[in-house]
C-alpha cells in the first residue's frame, strides 16, 4: 500500500517568525513584536515579565524575520520547485485589523494575503491557514487583557467573518488556533496574557482557555456556513506523555499529564469538557465561565480533522517535575532516546504511537502540520548546507508516518514539515536554530543578506514528494 493520491506533501510556516514587515502596510503592533530575543524571553513568553512595547535594549527578531512579506513570490517558487501540494502559513491578525477592534478591516493587509494564496495557486499549491498563530494585536492586551476578556470571542469572529468573506474561493483548508494546549504554558504568547499582581493565574488562563474554545467553535460554524465544503481543524501540540516506570503512579502520572493537552481536542472534537476535566476544575473551586449558547455552540460545531504538530515524547515520573524542553513543556529523562541539541528526544516510533493513540480518541482524520529537526546548519562558502542529519531526522519520521497510515489505517490527509525555509525560532528568538530546506543568510542578531540557498535536502524532499513518499532514500 502507498499514502493516497491526493496526499497533501508541503510546509508549514508562521507569519510571527518568518513574515516580517511589521511596521508596513498598515499592520498594527502585535505580540510577537515584542517578544525579545535573549534572557528575557521566556519570562515574557510567559507573561510573568510585562513588555507591552518595544524598547531599545532588546532585539525584537519577529518584526522582521525573515522578511516573507518582501520575498514571497521568491519563496513560494522554491516550494513549488520542491512539487510542494499545500503550504502552511497563518494570518498576522494585526495585518487585518491593526487594533483588533477596528471598525473596518485595512485593505493593504487584505490585498496582500489575497496576493499570497493567489500566487500558492499559480503553482497548483493548496494554502492551509492558521488563522491565529501566536498572534494577537496588542491593542487587545494593553485595553482588554487578552483572551481573559470575552470581549475578544466578538473581535475574532468579525476577524473570521472577514476572512472567509475575502478568500473563500482561495482556501479550502483552515485552522482555528495553533497548538491551543500551549496557551496554559506560554500565556502572553499563546493567550496576551499578562499577569496582574495577586491575580488568580488559574482562572484567568482558564477563561482564556474557554473563550479560544468557544471562538474557535463559532469559526467552524461560520466556515461551514460561508464556504461549502471547506474543512476546519483544530492544532494541538502532541507527542504522548510516556510513564518513566511501569509503576503504577508513573503510568497513571502520564495519563494524568496526557489529558491536560487532549482536555482542548476533547472539547473541540467531541463538543464538550471531559469529565475528569470538570472534576479537576472543581478541585481548585473553579467555574467555566460559560454563557447562554456556549455549550450548543462547542456541542454542534466539533472540527473536522485534528492537526498536530510532532517533534518529540516526553516523560514522566511522578512526584517529580521534570525539565522544561524548549516547547516549555517538561519531561523526566528518557535513556532510551538521544536529544537534539535543544533538549527535545528523538523518537521517529513516538510519531507512530501518537497518531495511533490521537486517531483511536476521535475517529476523524489527522493532519501532520509540523515536523522538523531544529538544529545548527554551517554553509559553505556558496552558502550550501550538506544537511544529511535533517534529511536522515524525516526520513525515519516519515517511515513512522507511513506505518501508520498503511499498516495501522490511520485516516491522514497531509504532511507539511516545519519550516520549509529557515525562519525565527518561537521558544529561543533564535535564528541559529534552523528547520529549513532552504538556508537564509541571517543570523541571530538579525545581520545578513536574506539571501535563500537550496539545501541538500531541499532535493531529497523533492524526490520524496515526486514519488509520493514511496522513495525516501
Amino acid at each position: 500500500m502507498s499514502l493516497p493520491e491526493n496526499f497533501l506533501w508541503g510546509g508549514a510556516m508562521a507569519a510571527n517568525q518568518c513574515e516580517g514587515g511589521w511596521n508596513e502596510g498598515g499592520r498594527g503592533l502585535a505580540n510577537a513584536d515584542v517578544l525579545p530575543y535573549g534572557k528575557d524571553r521566556v519570562a515574557v513568553i510567559k507573561g510573568e515579565l510585562p513588555m507591552l512595547a518595544p524598547d531599545a535594549e532588546h532585539y525584537y527578531p519577529a518584526q522582521d524575520a525573515v522578511d516573507f512579506y518582501h520575498h514571497y513570490k521568491e519563496d513560494i517558487a522554491l516550494f513549488a520547485e520542491m512539487g510542494f501540494k499545500t503550504l502552511r502559513l497563518s494570518i498576522a491578525w494585526s495585518r487585518i485589523y491593526p487594533n483588533g477592534d477596528d471598525a473596518q478591516p485595512n485593505r493593504e493587509g487584505l490585498a496582500f494575503y489575497r496576493s499570497v494564496f493567489e500566487e500558492c495557486h499559480k503553482y497548483g499549491i493548496e494554502p492551509l491557514v492558521t488563522i491565529t498563530h501566536y498572534d494577537i494585536p496588542m491593542h487587545l492586551v494593553t485595553a482588554y487583557g487578552g483572551w481573559r476578556n470575552r470581549k475578544l470571542i466578538d473581535f475574532y469572529k468579525k476577524l473570521v467573518t472577514t476572512l472567509f468573506a475575502e478568500y473563500g474561493s482561495l482556501v479550502r483548508y483552515w485552522l482555528t488556533f495553533n497548538e491551543i494546549n500551549i496557551m496554559t504554558s506560554a500565556c502572553f504568547m499563546a493567550a496576551g496574557i499578562v499577569f496582574r499582581e495577586g491575580e488568580d493565574r488559574y482562572a484567568s488562563i482558564y477563561d482564556a482557555v474557554h473563550h479560544v474554545l468557544v471562538a474557535g467553535a463559532w469559526a467552524t460554524k461560520l466556515c461551514h456556513a460561508m464556504i461549502p465544503g471547506a474543512k476546519v481543524g483544530c492544532m494541538l501540540n502532541a507527542g504522548i506523555y510516556y510513564p518513566r516506570t511501569c509503576s503504577p503512579e508513573d503510568v497513571q502520572a502520564a495519563q494524568a499529564e496526557n489529558r491536560k493537552h487532549y482536555m482542548f481536542t476533547d472539547v473541540q472534537m467531541r463538543g464538550s469538557y471531559p469529565a475528569y476535566v470538570c472534576r479537576e476544575f472543581a478541585r481548585h473551586g473553579y467555574q467555566i465561565p460559560f454563557q447562554a449558547d456556549d455549550a450548543a455552540i462547542l456541542r454542534e460545531n466539533t472540527a473536522d480533522f485534528v492537526s498536530f504538530s510532532y517533534y518529540s515524547t516526553r516523560v514522566v515520573e511522578a512526584h517529580a517535575e521534570g525539565k522544561y524542553d524548549s516547547n516549555l513543556l517538561h519531561s523526566a529523562d528518557n535513556p532510551y532516546l538521544e536529544r537534539e541539541p535543544w533538549g527535545r528526544f528523538l523518537d521517529p516510533v513516538g510519531l507512530r504511537i501518537t497518531m495511533n493513540e490521537i486517531y483511536d480518541r476521535y475517529q476523524k482524520p489527522l493532519f501532520i502540520v509540523e515536523n522538523g529537526l531544529g538544529t545548527i546548519d554551517q554553509p559553505d562558502a556558496d552558502g550550501y548546507v550538506a544537511d544529511d542529519y535533517r534529511i536522515s531526522y524525516l526520513r525515519k519520521h516519515l517511515q513512522q508516518m507511513k506505518l501508520a497510515v498503511e499498516e495501522d489505517g490511520v485516516e491522514l490527509l497531509g504532511y507539511t514539515s516545519w519550516g520549509p525555509i529557515d525562519l525565527v525560532s518561537v521558544a529561543t528568538g533564535e535564528m541559529k536554530k534552523r528547520y529549513g530546506f532552504i538556508y537564509v543568510d541571517r543570523d541571530d542578531e538579525g545581520c545578513g543578506t536574506l539571501k535563500r540557498t537550496r539545501k541538500k535536502s531541499f532535493y531529497w524532499y523533492k524526490k520524496v514528494i515526486n514519488t509520493n513518499g514511496d522513495d525516501l532514500t
